[in-house]
């Protein structure tokens, strides 16, 4: 069976998740793109270890078989051309707006406190708007330094991964997908 090409944009919080369930069902072929290094305030919400911190997150994702890791940021339309699916786990309005104007088969999954997201290609572009809307529109899963209490640790990226995961392999397999989904606990 061919393999999926599908591209990953962002290995940090809700990327580092999505990329070793995709991985286990050895459909696809995973390209990830993220210019950014493993922090040690990343561990608490990143799917990464304390020996991978300084390490580049696109890179250190190339521990799974199935991914093609590059340290740089997504900025063109070349970039995205010649995937079966493109997925977007980053908190960059830049990013989401460029992928929203391609003409290809797009996931954008996002994740803030208790809030996850999904918005597919499918969505009318109409209500990208009310979609997209957050603080700052960005829902960002980022976490500052946590200080051990329950109250500012959340895992909704990991939902948002999940979500994620499961529409693409519905997707890939001819099912009916949702437009998008919003998801409050």
């Amino acid at each position: 069976m061919k393999k999926r090409k599908v591209l990953i944009i962002g290995a940090g919080g809700i990327g580092s998740y999505l990329i070793p369930l995709l991985n286990q069902t050895n459909l696809y072929s995973l390209t990830v793109l993220d210019p950014d290094k493993i922090e040690e305030k990343n561990l608490t919400y990143q799917n990464f270890k304390s020996h991978e911190v300084g390490m580049n997150k696109a890179s250190a994702m190339m521990r799974y078989d199935s991914v093609n890791g590059h340290p740089v940021k997504c900025l063109t339309n070349k970039q995205m051309a010649g995937y079966d699916l493109v997925i977007c786990c980053v908190d960059n309005l830049d990013a989401r707006k460029l992928l929203y104007r391609q003409n290809i088969p797009w996931l954008d999954l996002r994740a803030q406190g208790r809030n996850a997201v999904f918005i597919s290609f499918l969505t009318d572009e109409k209500q990208y708007g009310t979609v997209t809307a957050g603080p700052s529109g960005s829902f960002s899963c980022q976490g500052n330094e946590w200080d051990g209490s329950n109250g500012q640790l959340h895992y909704m990226h990991v939902v948002a991964a999940g979500m994620g995961a499961e529409w693409t392999q519905r997707y890939f397999a001819g099912d009916k997908v949702g437009e998008n989904k919003f998801v409050n606990v």
